[in-house]
């Protein structure tokens, strides 16, 4: 039996349990950390050789593992940037200097350039929506920019299509040919006007005048102009011609004929062709009544909101109500997230061990889905990490008392000489 070895083996006894304590203080430490993976020891044993009747012990080894792969609960927030993963997905976030990293630590707010970053201050990740659907590279981060909200701030959208739905009366008198409001004359007689709010390229607001007129019976004109042309002292004549007409025609029902048009295609002045929808016009024994008039398009408007879909797409809310995919959110995995190398800011890094990165979108394959306003809690549990230092601290202590015994017999042995 060899003293030496006795001490040497409560040595390493001491080291491993002194790891172990070290992976519970970091886990308690964090068991408020969000996103955070519990760290845990484990332990496996290095044997030396024997010779004859001698005995020499051999000493413990520790490992330190993190339960990488492992699902915390999702708590439910208040901010719709607040994002959590429920599956083997991992965000996509680099650092000041752009090195790409893992993570699931979603606490994503804007910082002063409008880009999302977590606690740590990692920028989030995705795919640029302006041009379409992105080209995703499936095994690296080529394509990826950080998710901003600074370039929401003011966008116009031109008006490209809408719905005018209206009664005109049919006991309306028919208007000669030569006062329609197709001539564009001083004299210019119509049944009924509406006026209709548009949008050109630049969010400039743009009026149109529409004119109903009736020219026989079960017929109608439909005139267009734009009312930054119409005669100083208002209305007719205009300083030009109509945008578009058209001839509406109904049926005994008072429904639009079969034959007749039932859309306008009118050329907004400095924006886009505005398709008109009047499918649902009718001519009744009634007033002249609007129904339904609304069109697309917006002024310049900043984002009022901004909403996260479960499969990772970023749309910006204006003032319209339309809704704009500006950036996708992807997620990335590995084969063996557990051997994850884990980095400072609660973040991992692929390792040789772990495999190699594999990106793809929420809700296909293995990844999992993207929950907005929510977070993912630590996979600490506190009662268990306190258990283990009170067992951690008897395993030390025995380990102590055993160098204790062996530094006596050492002394014992010392002093046969005297």
């Amino acid at each position: 039996m060899s003293l030496y070895s006795i001490m040497r083996t409560s040595v390493s006894g001491m080291n491993a349990q002194s790891n172990r304590l070290a992976t519970v203080a970091d886990n308690v430490a964090n068991v408020n950390t969000i996103g955070y993976k519990r760290a845990s020891t484990e332990f496996s044993s290095l044997l030396l050789s024997t010779h004859g009747g001698e005995y020499s012990s051999g000493s413990v080894l520790s490992h330190i593992r993190r339960g990488i792969g492992q699902q915390g609960a999702l708590m439910n927030t208040a901010s719709v940037t607040d994002l959590a993963i429920s599956g083997n997905g991992f965000f996509v976030v680099t650092d000041k200097t752009g090195k790409p990293f893992l993570t699931r630590s979603g606490s994503f707010v804007p910082n002063a350039d409008g880009v999302l970053v977590n606690a740590a201050g990692f920028q989030l990740m995705g795919y640029p929506l302006q041009n379409g659907n992105p080209n995703i590279t499936v095994n690296g981060y080529s394509g990826m920019q950080p998710v901003t909200l600074a370039d929401l701030k003011l966008k116009a959208n031109p008006t490209t299509e809408g719905v005018f739905t209206a009664n005109l009366p049919s006991e309306a008198d028919i208007v000669a040919a030569a006062d329609l409001p197709s001539g564009n004359t001083a004299g210019a007689q119509y049944t009924a006007k509406s006026s209709l709010v548009t949008y050109d390229r630049k969010g400039k607001e743009v009026v149109l005048d529409i004119y109903y007129t009736k020219t026989a019976d079960g017929q109608w004109e439909v005139a267009v102009y734009d009312q930054a042309d119409q005669d100083p002292a208002g209305g007719f004549p205009y300083a030009s011609g109509p945008l578009t007409t058209e001839t509406l025609i109904f049926d005994a029902d008072g429904n639009l004929d079969g034959a007749s048009a039932n859309a306008l295609t009118i050329p907004i002045p400095g924006g886009r062709n505005l398709d008109l929808d009047l499918a649902d016009m009718t001519q009744l024994a009634a007033d002249y009544d609007v129904l339904e008039a609304h069109v697309n398009g917006n002024s310049p408007s900043g984002a009022e909101l901004v909403e996260i879909a479960s499969d990772g797409t970023l749309y910006a809310t204006y003032a319209d109500g339309t809704r704009t995919p500006v950036f996708r959110i992807p997620l990335a995995t590995v084969p063996s997230p557990d051997n994850m190398q884990a980095l400072p800011g609660n973040v991992f890094q692929a390792s040789s061990d772990s495999g190699d990165v594999q990106v793809g979108f929420p809700e296909t394959g293995l990844f999992g889905s993207m929950f907005s306003g929510a977070l993912e809690q630590s996979t600490v549990d506190l009662a268990g990490e306190l258990t283990t230092m009170i067992d951690s601290q008897r395993n030390y202590s025995a380990n102590s008392k055993v160098f204790q015994t062996g530094s006596e017999l050492m002394d014992v042995l010392v002093n046969l000489k005297r």
